[in-house]
């Protein structure tokens, strides 16, 4: 083979694998011209041709697109721009089908409504940027466009959950639960109360007035019972509570009865409210962060079997 030899069209199909229909087709749409013709008037094609229906049918199997595959046989663009550009492209389809099949397999595991399957899928479509500007319209939506409570909308914001490329069942449930969640006001006020009271640090009233003391053993004695699994509506714990609450009612020269424990409750649902405490395990959830036991707030535990103290 040289630059001087010539091909038919029946020679450029059986080098390339291409049809001769589809040869003759990009022959008259002039991506590959023909060369010259033969005496009886058939086409004939230069090695430069075939060069060129080798790259055509080379990026036609990657996808690309006759227009521009004209324009990278022209030199107006680089196989190099083409190629990250079309790579580009592909990485959405393929997180779009990552996505999808999360979303089916969520539905199949929970066997989910047309309804609910509608509502996963929809948010879950959403783009990274649309996620984002979710999370930013409830932050903005909590505290207002102003910097009143910076710490608290730091705080917000240094833990945006990201949906990953190739999310977990449990991740799509997670952030189908947090997408509906941001958008309830009643939680927004929640949240209001809760990070504003967290981002400064400030310590309950309870906290101040019973002291460190009494208040690191509360934590350990809870802290206890959660890592043993214990459920705060059982009884096994009772004694400890029971203890506790004795302990309290000395603090504040009160009658620890069912009234006390009630005032207790509701003191220690100042620093921890539920809705909030589950935003934040949504979020550790999406962001596929590991849940850390001991992290886990223990005054919403100690509410519980107060409350249970108190119905019993």
């Amino acid at each position: 083979m040289d630059a001087t030899t010539l091909y038919s069209i029946g020679e450029l199909s059986r080098r390339t694998g291409l049809s001769v229909r589809t040869i003759r087709f990009y022959s008259d749409s002039g991506v590959v011209a023909p060369t010259t013709r033969s005496p009886a008037g058939y086409r004939l094609y230069d090695l430069d041709a075939l060069l060129r229906l080798e790259l055509l049918r080379t990026l036609r199997e990657l996808g690309m697109d006759l227009p521009t595959i004209r324009r990278v046989l022209d030199r107006e663009l680089s196989v190099a721009e083409v190629a990250a550009a079309h790579a580009d492209a592909m990485d959405v389809q393929i997180r779009t089908l990552l996505l999808r099949r999360s979303v089916l397999r969520v539905a199949a595991g929970r066997g989910s409504s047309p309804e609910e399957t509608r509502l996963m899928h929809r948010l879950t479509q959403l783009s990274g940027e649309e996620r984002r500007r979710l999370i930013d319209d409830f932050v903005e939506g909590t505290f207002g466009t102003g910097v009143a409570d910076p710490a608290a909308v730091a705080m917000l914001r240094a833990a945006t959950p990201d949906l990953p490329d190739d999310p977990t069942g449990e991740q799509v449930a997670a952030w189908v639960e947090l997408a509906e969640l941001v958008g309830d006001e009643d939680f927004r006020a929640r949240m209001r109360r809760t990070a504003v009271r967290q981002a400064a640090g400030r310590p309950l009233d309870i906290e101040r007035d019973a002291g460190d003391e009494l208040m690191e053993l509360t934590r350990q004695k809870v802290a206890e019972a959660m890592e043993l699994g214990v459920d705060p509506l059982s009884d096994r714990f009772a004694p400890v509570i029971d203890d506790l609450v004795h302990r309290f009612a000395e603090v504040f020269a009160r009658i620890p009865d069912t009234e006390f424990r009630d005032w207790m409750a509701r003191q220690f649902e100042e620093a921890h409210d539920p809705q909030v405490d589950r935003y934040w395990r949504l979020v550790w959830l999406v962001n596929g962060w590991q849940v850390v036991p001991n992290l886990t707030p223990a005054y919403p535990w100690l509410i519980q079997a107060l409350r249970n103290d108190r119905a019993a």
